[in-house]
């Protein structure tokens, strides 16, 4: 599927993009090159030496420049044949303090990379989305549904161009920078006596890396341009969490943050009627043109119209025991 190709990945110094990155050399060794297109200068040079890279550097590019930035993109995006656009700002509230910033990047950037795929001829992009932008409450959230639906309508506004553009839509990654499991770990090693959990009755889902990267290498694969993949995984109980890594701890309720959700939302009911389902995943297809695509997945199952996708309602749950070894193997 891969090899032979060029491959961009735009924010490609984060979690995510390294983890594809090494996914994409371990399973596809022709590959003709990847591009790393990102605007820390550090991140790219501590990614140049990491040992993992050593093996394939010489396939490796990296670009400088910022999603901002539609010339530098242009010039980026030459001969690529697949994008993967996973740059952002992603933090809530540095999102609500600097508005104008988030909308600069994820949606104003979001524009230039359809613009610049289209331009130069790019097959297939695959943008990264977020359960926040599904009903969103907060500003992070209102921009990457904006984005998510100008990549879906750029699947229209190419006219006769061949690109093709998808969105993958998952939560926050279980043990990623930022997330939960290592803020209560640093509570455990400072001596914490007790883990804060701001609702009682939170629930998220529990992604590891390799699943995010899984569904977007499906959806560079089968995609028809216009999806939205909802990859299905198990849900966890906050307090069952805080006990798999503290048991001997008690928990006290905070409160819930702004912006903040009781459960991690994917799919809303208002889109069942354009969701359909498959084994390990689910796709929104696109209002418009719906039809039109819909015809090329004649095995697919429709979901009932009352149907939503959320960590609370989710038929698959881990057990405390399930969330000591899933931690243990981050």
């Amino acid at each position: 599927m891969l090899n032979n190709k060029t491959i961009l990945i735009t924010g490609g110094t984060g979690s995510f993009g390294k983890k594809f990155i090494k996914t994409v050399f371990e399973k596809y060794p022709e590959v003709k090159k990847v591009i790393v297109y990102s605007r820390d200068e550090y991140k790219q040079f501590v990614m140049q030496n990491m040992p993992e890279f050593k093996p394939y550097i010489s396939k490796m590019r990296f670009f400088i420049g910022d999603v901002r930035d539609k010339e530098r993109m242009m010039r980026a995006f030459e001969g690529v044949d697949i994008v993967v656009h996973a740059a952002a700002l992603k933090q809530v509230p540095a999102c609500e303090y600097n508005p104008f910033e988030a909308i600069k990047t994820n949606i104003s950037g979001a524009q230039n990379v359809i613009d610049c795929a289209i331009d130069r001829g790019v097959k297939k992009v695959v943008a990264l989305s977020t359960d926040k932008a599904c009903a969103p409450i907060n500003l992070y959230g209102a921009t990457k549904l904006c984005s998510d639906k100008l990549f879906i309508a750029g699947n229209s506004y190419c006219g006769y161009k061949e690109t093709r553009f998808a969105v993958v839509r998952y939560g926050n990654v279980a043990g990623s920078r930022g997330s939960v499991i290592p803020f209560f770990q640093k509570l455990v090693n400072e001596g914490a006596k007790e883990l804060p959990i701001t609702d009682m009755r939170m629930t998220r889902f529990w992604l590891k890396l390799e699943q995010a990267v899984e569904m977007v290498l499906e959806a560079i694969e089968h995609m028809q341009g216009g999806e939205l993949y909802v990859k299905k995984i198990p849900s966890m109980r906050m307090p069952d969490l805080a006990k798999a890594i503290a048991p001997d701890l008690k928990t006290v309720e905070i409160g819930i943050r702004p912006g903040e959700k009781i459960h991690e939302q994917m799919i809303t009911r208002e889109d069942a009627k354009n969701t359909i389902e498959f084994k390990d995943f689910y796709i929104i297809l696109p209002q418009i043109d719906m039809e039109n695509i819909s015809h090329k997945y004649p095995n697919a199952k429709r979901v009932p119209d009352d149907f939503e996708y959320h960590s609370g309602n989710n038929d698959k749950w881990l057990t405390i025991e399930e969330m000591k070894e899933l931690i243990r193997e981050i």
